[in-house]
């Protein structure tokens, strides 16, 4: 594409992503549907521009005046969201073209994906508008969701208004409303977010272009269904890849995920067997669900730009040390033996009886004060043969302390101090931590250590330290990380 070009394309996306002035068109008074809906997610979020509301025969929501038709509009809008029946969408979407919009979102579903001649001829009218100067995110779909600007979906106006690295192009409305939410509490945090549902207009290709150029993506998620036209996606792929990660969960692999797939938005599904070899040639990272596609995220968004293969890990308990060994091993990952001279110091500073350090260092029980276990990282960080140490925390042990003490568990558990000189030690060694948090106690009547791991799992991400529930979760997701990075470096 040439840069005038793309420019142009700039600008219409920023409108679409950062609106000034929005029209939902399709507000019911009655009951919460799509646009009712959208519009008390706009303003809970707290999207900072002007919405106008359209419903036919007009009165107020909310408050808010009605327009009984989109021409009656003062001035021109950036942005259209349309909730009406699927009869009335081309409609809609032409009134919306004529008032300037740069792009719409068309929620309403009932075109091609419902196999019917109605549904198919009212895709192709949506098509031939586009086609005529405004871009259209779906029928059948989610929209956007963009935390700097505050536009999200619905009903999503509790998703979070802080902006990150990691942009989402999804298929499915509820694959990327889930992992929207996901994200929130699991630390990945997103530029952007397009659900974009049957694609008549823009789809996976044009967006992948686009997260490919912008600078505030930094790793690209996809959950693909189908593809419009192979060459070209695969050829923009191998493209991208070069630069970002591309995270790629492909959907209706199966024989029956594959007539899944035609039904919900009338793609064509794809080959178990095709698929991985070609994103391996193209150096992209497939997933086979959304919580592998989240972890891979979060190392991606939060660790260097590296190949990880030597590592050092800390914890309580003899067994998670034999299970580490055992699990980096399968990832292609080792654990070297720690020189004397580095064991014998951490030893001096561990609790006694039942330390050991000589890699896996287990630290004989979960109390040992954090400014121990941030010595610990800082002199495991001197053997030069170390990339990253992973620290497996046994907070939810606190909890017998509480019940012996009568005191709030989150009041006695030091995780900010353990976050503290985390951070620290990172800062001081250049050398990665990555957070193991397991919590074996999640039943009712541990509630209060389940709020605990959230407390801890935020302190550690407010300071830009990868989380995990689980060993065996963080080390896939390196495994990823090092396959990307070790194919690029390949090249």
């Amino acid at each position: 594409m040439k840069l005038k070009d793309w420019k142009r394309t700039e600008a219409v996306y920023e409108r679409m992503f950062h609106p000034r002035r929005i029209v939902i068109v399709g507000v019911s008074t009655e009951g919460v549907g799509f646009g009712s809906g959208i519009y008390m997610s706009l303003r809970t979020i707290g999207f900072a521009g002007e919405i106008f509301l359209v419903n036919p025969k007009g009165g107020s929501f909310l408050g808010a005046d009605m327009y009984k038709k989109v021409e009656d509009i003062p001035g021109d809008i950036d942005f259209a969201i349309i909730a009406v029946t699927a009869r009335d969408v081309p409609d809609a979407l032409e009134a919306c073209r004529k008032k300037g919009a740069a792009g719409a979102e068309i929620m309403s579903a009932g075109f091609k994906e419902s196999g019917q001649p109605e549904g198919i001829a009212l895709e192709k009218q949506v098509r031939e508008i586009a086609g005529r100067g405004i871009r259209v995110i779906g029928p059948n779909c989610f929209g956007i969701y963009c935390p700097e600007s505050g536009l999200t979906f619905m009903p999503a106006p509790d998703l979070s208004r802080k902006s990150g690295p990691v942009a989402f192009i999804s298929q499915s409305g509820g694959m990327a409303l889930d992992y929207a939410h996901e994200g929130k509490s699991t630390g990945v945090r997103f530029s952007k977010v397009v659900s974009f549902g049957n694609g008549a207009d823009l789809r996976e290709t044009e967006l992948l272009r686009y997260f490919g150029n912008d600078p505030q993506t930094r790793v690209i998620n996809m959950y693909i269904e189908g593809i419009e036209n192979g060459d070209e996606f695969f050829a923009v792929l191998k493209e991208v890849s070069r630069q970002k990660p591309v995270v790629i969960y492909k959907g209706g692999l199966s024989a029956a995920g594959s007539r899944a797939v035609t039904s919900h938005t009338a793609s064509m599904g794809g080959s178990r067997v095709i698929w991985p070899s070609i994103l391996k040639q193209v150096n992209a990272v497939q997933v086979g669900d959304m919580p592998e596609m989240i972890q891979a995220s979060l190392a991606f968004s939060l660790l260097p730009q590296r190949v990880y293969k030597n590592m050092s890990v800390i914890g309580g308990g003899g067994a998670l040390g034999v299970a580490a060994a055992d699990m980096a091993e399968s990832s292609g990952m080792e654990m070297p033996q720690f020189p004397h001279a580095i064991a014998d110091r951490m030893m001096a500073i561990l609790p006694k009886p039942g330390s050991s350090a000589g890699n896996p260092v287990d630290v004989a029980n979960p109390f040992v004060p954090p400014k121990t276990i941030g010595e610990v990282l800082r002199i495991g960080a001197e053997d030069k043969r170390i990339d990253f140490q992973v620290l497996i925390s046994l907070l939810s042990h606190f909890k017998s302390m509480s019940l012996a003490t009568g005191k709030p568990v989150k009041e006695i558990t030091p995780y900010q101090e353990l976050a503290k000189y985390t951070d620290e030690a990172i800062k001081e060694t250049g050398k990665p931590v990555i957070v193991v948090l397991p919590n074996p106690r999640r039943s009712l009547e541990f509630m209060d250590v389940v709020e605990l791991m959230e407390l801890a799992r935020n302190a550690f991400l407010g300071r830009g330290i990868p989380v995990f529930d689980d060993l065996r979760l963080a080390l896939r997701a390196l495994e990823h990380v090092n396959a990307y990075y070790g194919g690029r470096n390949d090249e």
